[in-house]
């Protein structure tokens, strides 16, 4: 049943959105009756598939781990790009709902630890690192939404929210994917030194950074109305 009458109040900008190719193809999904929720639970498929696809470059040798690399980078971005949807689709068809927030919030609570930690245990990579990183990203996410409790929306603040954790990790799949197997970070490198490690890194820096820069636009909101 059409809820045209509820719109959602917390959604991230992304400029992607006003593209008409991207408009057409939202349009399309909402002829050929595909739900927005069908879409969000896609997005978790599609982390898991990312998962496995990091997991699997130490499986392997030769070709099989370079293939894998540019798997996961696919998957990260039909991630996002099934993020990017689930929403437009939602509004297009006049399907927003309370419920379907919840079923789009959920899924990214699930496909972010998973990309994360299977990065951590990526050729070269650091598992603990991808744990630290997948609770960081969560917490990270539990600000954002401890501010809309208080009032304080569209706290989609950087450097490091969630597009940006998947850019860096797909940027590390295709260097991993593309390099000599030797060069620094490449699929030879010994563990805690690919590529992916030091894409961990950045993301748990830039994720302590932007928990903190959230945490600060709350207090002084607070601190504003109080």
């Amino acid at each position: 049943m059409k809820d045209t009458s509820y719109q959602p109040t917390d959604r991230r900008p992304v400029a992607s959105r006003q593209l008409t190719s991207v408009g057409r193809f939202a349009a399309w999904l909402v002829s050929r009756g595909i739900s927005a929720n069908s879409i969000s639970l896609a997005s978790t498929v599609f982390s898991m598939l990312a998962c496995l696809s990091l997991m699997g470059t130490t499986w392997g040798d030769g070709a099989l781990p370079r293939v894998l690399f540019f798997c996961g980078a696919v998957f990260i971005q039909a991630r996002l790009l099934a993020n990017l949807f689930d929403g437009m689709v939602a509004l297009d068809s006049g399907t927003s709902s309370p419920l379907g927030e919840v079923l789009n919030e959920v899924p990214d609570r699930v496909s972010d630890p998973l990309i994360l930690i299977g990065a951590g245990f990526a050729v070269g990579g650091w598992p603990s690192l991808g744990f630290i990183a997948a609770i960081l990203a969560v917490f990270v996410a539990y600000v954002r939404v401890l501010g809309n409790s208080l009032g304080e929306r569209d706290l989609f603040l950087g450097p490091m929210a969630k597009p940006q954790r998947m850019a860096t990790l797909t940027v590390a799949c295709i260097y991993s994917g593309c390099v000599p197997a030797s060069w620094p970070g490449g699929i030879e490198s010994a563990p805690g030194f690919g590529a992916t490690t030091f894409a961990l890194v950045l993301v748990v820096v830039g994720s302590v950074v932007t928990a903190v820069r959230r945490l600060r636009r709350i207090s002084v909101q607070l601190r504003r109305r109080g």
